[in-house]
């Protein structure tokens, strides 16, 4: 995703830091047990390249290989299904891997999503504004999902250098500075 000249690796949410979302099995394809996959993956295809994934719980592994695409979703097939009624019944579960598992960012300027959820926003000022607990994008560009640090619905701001000019992992937290139409 871009961020002006930075990018956020498009991996999904994370389940608290330990492992982060790669996709969805949003359905079925053909009967010989293949699986339509959303993939979060930057390329889609490069999913099956981390390895086995999990499900939420982490108790269940599955090990795919991607066969093709279909409508915006990856087709692959999961070791060990092998018709389409087993299919269906992974239909709706989420597929994490390791945070580990994924490479580092190949710029300074990158970011994972599952890096930034939970850090804390501030203002130039140093001022609390809120933390980000997650992204959007509802066409017009990735959006930042804070909640206020004085509660209250959620606020949404451009992830934009202009509007978040610094991005401090280490420190746990990032600047942000407003629109003057958005207050939190």
């Amino acid at each position: 995703m871009q961020r002006s000249e930075r990018q956020i690796g498009a991996v999904g949410g994370t389940d608290g830091g330990a492992r982060v979302l790669l996709g969805s099995i949003v359905g079925v394809h053909g009967v010989r047990g293949a699986v339509k996959i959303r993939s979060h993956t930057a390329d889609p295809a490069a999913i099956a390249e981390y390895g086995p994934l999990s499900d939420a719980t982490g108790t269940r592994s599955f090990k795919i290989r991607v066969i093709g695409e279909a409508r915006g979703n990856v087709v692959a097939k999961i070791d060990g299904v092998t018709d389409r009624d087993a299919a269906e019944r992974l239909r709706g579960i989420d597929l994490y891997v390791a945070r580990d598992a994924l490479p580092p960012p190949e710029e300074d300027d990158e970011f994972y999503q599952a890096d930034l959820i939970g850090l804390d926003a501030v203002t130039e000022a140093g001022e609390p504004y809120g933390t980000i607990v997650d992204f959007r994008d509802f066409g017009a560009g990735d959006l930042l999902e804070i909640r206020p640090a004085g509660g209250g619905p959620t606020v949404y701001l451009p992830f934009t250098r202009e509007v978040v000019p610094v991005v401090d992992l280490e420190g746990r937290r990032i600047v942000v500075v407003p629109p003057a139409e958005v207050s939190a």
